[in-house]
């Protein structure tokens, strides 16, 4: 259970970090924000050690999940925008 809401308030960390860091026009809620973090966090960390950046539990970690929740909401603002 601990390791759920550990999740989630990294999630949420990561998610409102890389919306600071990437300006612009989007009306993602809370819920929205958490899932995006911790989607990044999956995404980046799998990069980051299948390109052998770093290993489990180093705090390169951290960068590499925010790269991957800023990845995440550019694809998706991408996606979202009119033709």
């Amino acid at each position: 259970m601990f390791h759920i809401l550990g999740w989630v308030i990294f999630g949420a960390i990561v998610g409102t970090l890389a919306k600071f860091l990437m300006p612009g026009k989007d009306s993602l809620g809370c819920v929205v924000t958490i899932i995006l973090g911790i989607a990044g966090a999956m995404v980046g960390g799998f990069l980051g050690r299948f390109m052998g950046l770093y290993g489990d539990g180093q705090p390169a970690g951290y960068v590499m999940a925010t790269i991957g929740a800023i990845l995440i909401l550019w694809i998706g603002r991408k996606m979202s925008k009119p033709s």
